[in-house]
């Protein structure tokens, strides 16, 4: 699917139309804001990259689709690693991790049900549950149940916050400290 320039906020992003028709911007790198950061003008970073400050403008908007090489410059004249530069995941964890992650949760409420259930039915339906879970992943063997400690309050119930005084005075103190 192919990618389309937006303008929006003075800066160009990308978009991949959906099949739905969204269009929802997509930053693909940091450029600009580590420039900034990193306390190198727009001056300066055209001159080491040889090129006018108008082209330098273009290509650290966030939207710009860049190539590697020209990523490996901006990484040189900011001094930061390539991978610096491009934007961040939305969840930071990588594919492999959040799948494992997942397949932990789904341990963790099996194994929940094969411990409270009192069917003999699911509980037979829970252990082959497991069974096929740790033949995916060895390791979610030694995954527990979720826990099922203390007890829900409901909206009626007070917490101890409530419960305990706290005066003006220790606040202001606290603060002082």
């Amino acid at each position: 699917m192919a990618t389309v320039p937006f303008t929006m906020d003075h800066a160009v992003y990308a978009y991949a139309p959906s099949e739905t028709g969204n269009k929802s911007p997509r930053k693909l790198h940091r450029i600009r804001e580590l420039r900034k950061q990193q306390g190198v003008s727009l001056r300066t970073a055209s001159r080491k990259l040889g090129m006018p400050a108008s082209q330098v403008r273009e290509e650290e908007k966030p939207g710009s689709d860049l190539l590697v090489s020209q990523l490996s410059q901006w990484a040189d004249i900011l001094d930061v690693p390539i991978a610096d530069l491009l934007e961040e995941p939305q969840n930071n964890l990588s594919s492999p991790i959040r799948e494992r992650a997942k397949l932990v949760r789904i341990m963790k409420t099996v194994k929940a049900i094969s411990e409270r259930t009192q069917e003999a039915n699911i509980g037979i339906l829970a252990e082959v549950l497991v069974d096929q879970l740790t033949d995916l992943m060895p390791e979610l063997a030694e995954i527990n149940a979720w826990n099922n400690v203390g007890q829900r309050r409901s909206l009626n119930d007070l917490g101890q916050i409530a419960e305990r005084r706290i005066s003006c005075d220790s606040i202001v103190s606290a603060l002082r400290d």
